[in-house]
């Protein structure tokens, strides 16, 4: 009879724990791509033996909500038919996946004939196939154009490989090499999950352990209503807007969220935002649940596990045929823009609700560039980056300067292995002074990246935002300068939409400038001695700090204390972020 040992429960909790926290280290010692490598473009879990997230590995909050969807879609098809040996494999958005180059694997795990566990991995592939290398244009209208679409199949059927998806793969996908590298590396993710919970198994019991994962998710639910009850009850909105989806040019997407808190019960619910639209930046329905769970998990205590329990206390709500839940033939490829800002436009809610625990708007990241072609021997080359640096000011500090949005968790490439891998040179990778929104608590700084282009032709891809609608301040905080795009061909230098697929050559040079976070408060009131500090750094200048902050920096780098109170007690101008559009 199974029973509840407090000591025994949390050593087995961090036990499993580990588990889905070596399976993420394990793709990352034998991953081929860089977007895996270096990016950490992946995620994965453990599950119950009925599919249950019981368990997530560190990596991206942003597959929070997809495992159990993708799962599901497998169970469904093969729940009664599953067998010892089989891997299940997906990514179709419209069953189970969230955009064809996440890419999902799944290994149940039997002893002695009965199914105990499902070990999960999901993994961003390089390529897919499709119109565009990297398969993830943002100005593709339809499912069609985006690459190979996998519904829930038999990638391994009683340990033997099938070869007829093997080989659909491989024909399809401009690099495949690094697909099933990057295949295997799931692969032996899996193989370590199965071997540790196997010994945990040993160590526990089977009863014990299925006891103990059923608890670990009734432990979740309940630390979860509970912080949900400290927290007050009401309903918050809030709308924010999309500049456009890269096909409709010009044409803002509205986003809006209503929250409605009651008890332990939390409901957000995206019904008035957009329709579904042509460009490739709708949502799965998978994915904006993701957005919910990551952006209310910020705001409540962080012990609490991420599985399925916590999500019982969460409901979310997105019509079919929104940009929240897209429909087919519904293009996704791009929907990482949209997730990433529905994180923001629920911190403009909930900061309603706890303004004194939560910050203003990110960069909006993460930002899209992809480079591909083939060299004069035709083979191809595809490089991939996904890059976000700043966050919002917050209550109580400055926004992270050079950090990943919290729905990514992603790291920068290495330059050195970017430029020996790609026919492509970094030229800078730096901060950009005067681009955060001002407050008491400034928005973090943003970086500027620019890549020379060495090869004969290639595809350049961008998927950016938060030109028109840059990140909002809170608390009386600025908004953070917008995004912009440069293209520099023999000596011109030309400003290129958020969005856009072009063909580069040779010595081109393309100039990426990422939004900074908004401001937290009054600028007045940020500490003089924090300006100047960020003026010595070379993140705000003299004239910035005295328009923007009412502080006078004198000769030799000190504060004018004199000059600095006088400019705050006279008349202000309205806060503004400084404009970029300058020449690159």
């Amino acid at each position: 009879m199974a029973n509840l040992d407090p000591i025994e429960f949390e050593l087995f909790k961090n036990a499993l724990f580990s588990i889905a926290d070596e399976m993420a280290l394990t793709v990352h010692r034998t991953t081929y791509s860089a977007v895996l490598k270096d990016n950490m473009d992946y995620s994965t879990a453990f599950c119950d033996a009925e599919g249950r997230l019981v368990a997530q590995g560190l990596t991206l909050p942003s597959h929070l909500g997809s495992i159990p969807e993708a799962l599901a879609a497998v169970m469904r098809r093969y729940g009664d038919t599953m067998a010892e040996g089989d891997i299940f494999v997906l990514n179709d958005p419209f069953e189970g996946g969230m955009h064809l180059p996440d890419i999902f694997l799944f290994q149940p795990i039997y002893m002695d004939g009965e199914r105990v566990a499902i070990a999960a991995t999901i993994c961003h592939h390089t390529d897919v196939g499709g119109r565009v290398p990297g398969s993830n244009a943002s100005d593709s209208t339809e499912i069609y154009q985006e690459g190979l679409r996998i519904p829930p199949l038999r990638l391994y059927e009683r340990g033997v490989p099938n070869a007829t998806l093997h080989l659909l793969i491989e024909r399809n996908v401009r690099v495949p090499v690094k697909v099933f590298g990057d295949l295997r590396a799931q692969l032996a993710a899996c193989t370590i999950a199965e071997r540790a919970f196997k010994d945990l198994v040993a160590r526990t019991g089977l009863e014990q352990t299925r006891f103990y994962m059923n608890e670990l998710l009734d432990y979740a639910e309940r630390l979860t209503r509970a912080a949900l009850r400290d927290l007050p009850d009401g309903e918050w909105r809030f709308e924010d807007h999309i500049d456009d989806d890269g096909v409709e040019v010009g044409r803002p997407i509205p986003l809006r969220v209503r929250i409605e808190k009651r008890g332990d019960h939390m409901l957000v619910d995206w019904t008035s935002s957009s329709p579904q639209v042509k460009g490739a930046i709708n949502n799965t329905f998978s994915y904006t649940r993701s957005a919910a769970y990551c952006a209310v998990k910020s705001i409540l205590p962080a012990n609490i596990p991420n599985n399925e329990g916590y999500f019982r206390a969460i409901e979310v709500i997105a019509p079919k045929g929104t940009i929240a839940h897209g429909e087919l033939p519904a293009a996704c490829a791009a929907r990482g823009l949209t997730g990433f800002r529905m994180v923001d436009c629920l911190f403009g809610a909930l900061a309603q609700m706890l303004p004194d625990r939560v910050g203003a708007a990110g960069d909006g990241g993460n930002i899209g560039v992809s480079i591909g072609g083939y060299t004069p021997q035709r083979q191809p080359f595809i490089y991939v980056d996904f890059t976000c640096s700043a966050w919002g000011g917050r209550p109580f500090a400055d926004g992270c300067d050079g950090n990943s949005h919290m729905f990514a968790n992603m790291a920068s490439p290495s330059i050195e292995v970017t430029e020996t891998e790609q026919p492509i040179q970094i030229l800078k990778y730096e901060f950009l002074a005067d681009t955060m929104g001002a407050g008491q608590y400034r928005g973090g700084a943003p970086f500027c990246r620019e890549y020379r282009f060495l090869e004969a032709e290639g595809v350049l891809q961008v998927r950016a935002d938060r030109r028109a609608y840059p990140p909002f301040g809170l608390q009386g905080g600025g908004a953070g300068a917008p995004s912009m795009n440069w293209l520099t061909r023999d000596g011109a230098t030309e400003a290129l939409p958020s969005k856009f697929c072009i063909t580069l050559q040779y010595g081109d040079v393309f100039r990426l400038e990422v939004p900074g976070g908004g401001g937290w408060g009054d600028p007045f009131a940020r500490d003089p001695a924090a300006v100047l500090a960020d003026a010595r750094n070379g993140l705000v200048s003299v004239a910035a700090a005295r328009a923007e902050y009412g502080v006078a920096i004198a000769a030799g780098w000190t504060v004018d204390a004199a000059a600095t109170t006088a400019l705050r007690a006279g008349p202000r101008a309205p806060l503004a972020a400084i404009s970029r559009v300058r020449a690159a």
